[in-house]
């Protein structure tokens, strides 16, 4: 189906054009006038060897593709949208051992044993210590007077709940923030991060990940680590799945976190009522509303294992699906007033974390707290924060990252 409305070229997985902005106005067009939409792209374009991919826009759609599996295969060619044209299908095929990129039966087989790190019981017995060290954070912050919001705060919690978690050091953390960041900001330029350095990046990463699971394996703690790769009678990840779970949590768990975090205080700095009111009541509706709000990941992609109908098209065996969960929740057949930042916002029926189906968010409860807790100690600490200047954001054709955003930390 066509859609005048959009220029001829556009693509909604150009990486310039998150570099500015998020392409709301044009979802709300194809939501109106085309909610399945296929976006061409020059042959190859994406790395796929294809020429586009469907753009799915609505919320219902969305949460449709996600729920069907059979159809709509996370393997088939990842679940990342866009690659570098240049990329080689042995290195896409090498993303399948995540988690992010597997269908039932297998990822079933996964999930079931990496979510003994995330039940209920699990991320409450985090909570204190995360609370005390979003505390320390943000002191720390206020004591420099001003700085960059996003390395200053955004990022550290996510990296400490990770650590926290399955037991890497605290002082390796800054290894996992700079293999994250290089992982994720080869389409950005300015980080002088080339794809091959990202490549490498990510090997690091599963390198030492993999060197703790065996370190465990062979003499098992009291960490989640030992029961994720040691407890063979209720199975257990191997090595090399342990290595790719941790880069699974690298970008899925520690990039999307921060970056709902830096564009929460963002959307507070630019609603003054809404801190007012968040500094006064706490809602705990507030976390939620962030997340919509920020929508950090703003696709991922399915392939259909088949032709089927979806909306008023059809999807051809081996299509691509683009799942634009930044146009789903601003869908207003869901959302009331959706361009408004509202932190009492309740239903909240967003799809930041997923649409459902098998690859809803594991760590959603993780990330509700971290975004919880951090908001808490800044209205405690630094109440009268406010803006130096406007947030920079990342190059990135399917994350909606912020990587500067300058701040004075006042009392």
């Amino acid at each position: 189906m066509d859609c005048p409305a959009l220029p001829d070229g556009f693509d909604f997985t150009d990486p310039d054009l998150y570099q500015r902005r998020v392409p709301l106005p044009e979802f709300a067009r194809l939501r109106r006038t085309a909610p399945v939409w296929w976006n061409a792209q020059p042959h190859g374009l994406a790395g796929f060897g294809d020429d586009g991919y469907w753009v799915v826009t609505r919320h219902a759609d969305v949460r449709e593709v996600s729920t069907r599996p059979e159809d709509f295969s996370s393997a088939r060619n990842t679940s990342v949208i866009r690659f570098h044209p240049g990329i080689t299908p042995q290195a896409i095929d090498a993303q399948k051992l995540m988690m992010l990129n597997m269908d039932p039966p297998e990822h079933t087989r996964v999930r079931q044993i990496v979510q003994r790190g995330f039940t209920p019981r699990a991320v409450r017995a985090l909570e204190a210590a995360l609370r005390e060290r979003a505390r320390a954070i943000v002191a720390a912050a206020r004591e420099r007077g001003s700085g960059n919001f996003v390395t200053d705060i955004a990022c550290e919690l996510p990296l400490q709940a990770i650590a926290e978690l399955i037991g890497i050091p605290q002082h390796d953390r800054a290894k996992i923030f700079d293999w994250s960041n290089r992982m994720i900001a080869y389409d950005d330029p300015e980080l002088a991060v080339t794809e091959e350095t990202g490549a490498l990046a990510a090997m690091e990463l599963i390198s030492y990940a993999m060197d703790l699971a065996g370190a465990r394996a062979a003499r098992p703690a009291r960490d989640i680590v030992s029961r994720l790769v040691a407890a063979e009678d209720e199975g257990s990840l191997g090595s090399d799945e342990f290595g790719f779970f941790v880069l699974m949590l690298a970008v899925a768990g520690n990039e999307t976190t921060r970056n709902a975090i830096s564009h929460g205080m963002h959307a507070f700095l630019t609603h003054p009522g809404q801190w007012e009111l968040y500094r006064r009541e706490r809602p705990a509706t507030a976390a939620e509303e962030i997340v919509r709000w920020a929508t950090p990941v703003v696709s991922f992609q399915r392939t259909a294992t088949r032709d089927v109908r979806l909306g008023d098209v059809t999807v051809r065996e081996g299509q691509r699906v683009g799942l634009f969960y930044a146009s789903a929740n601003h869908d207003p057949e869901v959302f009331d007033r959706p361009g408004e930042f509202d932190i009492t916002r309740d239903p909240n029926f967003h799809l930041g974390f997923g649409g459902g189906g098998p690859h809803f968010c594991l760590g959603k409860s993780l990330a509700v707290l971290e975004i919880d807790l951090v908001f808490r100690a800044i209205a405690d600490a630094v109440p009268n924060i406010r803006a130096a200047g406007e947030p920079r954001r990342l190059r990135s054709a399917w994350l909606n990252g912020i990587k500067e955003l300058q701040v004075v930390y006042e009392p």
